[in-house]
Order: structure tokens, then C-alpha cells, then sequence
């Protein structure tokens, strides 16, 4: 059986755990040398998935930045972008948003009900996968594992951070805190209400604690609990 690829959740958040605000601009919570930093965790990676909520909020090209960091890529034998991966129910996509266009090879996960919307709404701006009635993280990351992704980087937003935290499939969380408070209830949070594993009381292992600038870097390994 293929394995499945190791699953790096993503975010930086404000102390009070949100990872935007509820203007029509986007927050940048973390700073440039953070920023930075996710460019090395996106160029160590086979791919990146965000929901199709975050992309049709957000618009990113969702890209490796760094010349230099795709060049090492290719030199590895990897291709110059990580493979860019959405997940979505509905299939309300825009074929004019920006992941479609930039970067290299595009992936689309759904459910029967929507695929054919999918494939009619991009044509051939990316390869389109349906995992039955219902949207199944396993069968996902099975697919992805046999696609050759060894590695994944999930970028958000909140609903997916928790359907992945919930179902035990995270290995690695990545947390950038920024030094703000959003204190705005219908704000995005990193993580929503879930029966998590554990309970309340089970702890995650801690993996790093780090200061970027005025940004304290927080790595935990979910699937190691106390």
C-alpha cells in the first residue's frame, strides 16, 4: 500500500487565535522574515493544499517565491512549483482566480455530486478527482500518497486545520503567533469546535518554540500526545 504523505498544517494566527479579521483586506499577521520561512517549508514540499473558501477570500498565486529555493528544486529532480492542491463540496470555483494561473500543476479533490461542475468551470486548468458522496480526508491523502507527494503542506483555512486535526491526521502543526488581537467573534479561527483526539486534557508534544522578529514560531507533533 502507498503511503500516505506527511501532513504540515500551517498558519500564523493572532494571540487570540484568529488567522484573519472581517474587513475585506487580508491581515498579514506574520512578518517578513516569517513570511520567508514559509517559502522554505513550501519549497520542502511536494505539495500545497488550501480549501477553496481561503482561495476565493484570498486570490494567492501560491507560490515558492525564492529563485534560488526552485532552483534547488530542479536540481533535486523535483519540478520548479510543489504540485498546488483544493479541496471543495459545492464546486463554486472561478476559473479566473490566480492558483489556476501561476505556478505548475494543479489538483482539484471533490465529490460526485460536483465533480462534473468542476471540470466543466476549469476545463483544463487542473486534473479534477472526485472521493464519492462525501468528501473523504483519507481517501485524499491516499490519492495524494500515490501520486507521489511525500510531503504536504496545508495552508487553510480553519475548517480544514480542523476536519484534519479532528480525524488524526496532522503530523506536524506549524504556529506562527503575531503579537495582535482581532477580538472580532466572526472572524476565521485556526481551529473550530471538534471531538479531537485525546480530550481537552492530552497534550501535544512541543517540537520547537522560536522567536522570528516580533513572531514566536510553534511546532507540535498532534499525533504524539500525553
Amino acid at each position: 500500500m502507498t503511503a500516505r504523505p506527511y501532513v504540515v498544517l500551517s498558519a500564523a494566527m493572532s494571540v487570540d487565535g484568529y488567522l484573519d479579521d472581517t474587513s475585506s483586506q487580508r491581515l498579514l499577521l506574520s512578518n517578513s522574515e516569517d513570511f520567508d520561512r514559509v517559502d522554505q517549508v513550501r519549497a520542502e514540499s511536494d505539495a500545497i493544499l488550501i480549501g477553496a473558501t481561503t482561495m476565493r477570500k484570498d486570490n494567492p498565486r501560491l507560490l515558492v517565491n525564492s529563485d534560488e529555493r526552485r532552483a534547488r528544486r530542479v536540481a533535486d529532480g523535483k519540478p520548479e512549483f510543489p504540485l498546488k492542491v483544493t479541496v471543495t463540496r459545492s464546486g463554486d470555483l472561478s476559473a479566473d482566480l490566480k492558483f489556476w494561473h501561476h505556478g505548475g500543476a494543479k489538483l482539484v479533490f471533490t465529490v460526485d455530486d460536483a465533480a462534473e461542475k468542476v471540470r466543466a468551470t476549469l476545463g483544463g486548468l487542473a486534473d479534477v478527482v472526485s472521493v464519492g458522496p462525501e468528501l473523504d480526508w483519507g481517501l485524499v491523502l491516499d490519492e495524494l500518497g500515490r501520486r507521489g507527494v511525500k510531503r504536504l503542506m496545508v495552508e487553510g483555512g480553519g475548517t480544514i486545520h480542523t476536519q484534519l486535526m479532528a480525524a488524526g491526521l496532522a503530523d506536524e502543526v506549524h504556529l506562527a503567533v503575531a503579537p495582535l488581537l482581532v477580538g472580532q467573534s466572526a472572524a476565521p479561527r485556526f481551529l473550530g469546535a471538534a471531538d479531537y483526539p485525546g480530550g481537552s486534557t492530552s497534550r501535544m508534544r512541543l517540537l520547537e518554540a522560536r522567536a522570528i522578529g516580533d513572531v514566536v514560531l510553534l511546532r507540535y507533533a498532534p499525533k504524539e500526545r500525553g
